[in-house]
Order: C-alpha cells, then structure tokens, then sequence
C-alpha cells in the first residue's frame, strides 16, 4: 500500500467515524455529544496547525546543531548569489 493510499485510508476512517459521532449512531452523554463534537473538526484543524507551527520552530532552533548542512546551504547561497551576478542581477 502506497503512502498515499494510507493516507486517504486514515483520512476515510477518521472522517466516516466523525460522522458516526455527529449523527448521533455511536451513543454518547449529551453533554459530550452537544459541546464537544460539533467543535471537533475545528479542535482537530488548531492543533495541526499548531504542531506544525512547532515543527518549524524545532527546526529553525536547532538547524544550528546541523554543521554541516548549515555549511552545504551556506555554500549553496554563494553559489547561487554568483550565478545571478553573471547574469546582472544585483543580489546585495
């Protein structure tokens, strides 16, 4: 199984069980099934958001930890500064 068809399985699974919760066919408290479920996409959508937000904060803390790629993306800038010079592109 591809990785995409994984995801699309996942995605079905969780969105046809969501469904189940919201029409009401998986019995719950009221008060679970009136506050919480309706937010639930909602709750699901902020905490990606923000997981990813704290993904790339990770990795812009610790992109320093990386020497070496940090010297290959320096190196890789110079070049790329000198090939737009050579075709009078002022970069600085």
């Amino acid at each position: 199984m591809t990785r995409a068809q994984q995801t699309i399985s996942l995605a079905l699974l969780v969105s046809s069980l969501y469904l189940c919760l919201y029409l009401k066919l998986i019995p719950l408290p009221p008060a679970i099934q009136q506050d919480i479920v309706p937010v639930l996409p909602f709750w699901v959508l902020v905490s990606f958001g923000a997981w990813l937000l704290f993904r790339l904060g990770w990795g812009m803390a610790t992109f320093r930890d990386t020497p070496d790629a940090h010297a290959e993306l320096m190196e890789e800038i110079k070049l790329a500064k000198a090939d737009l010079r050579t075709k009078g592109v002022d970069v600085d």
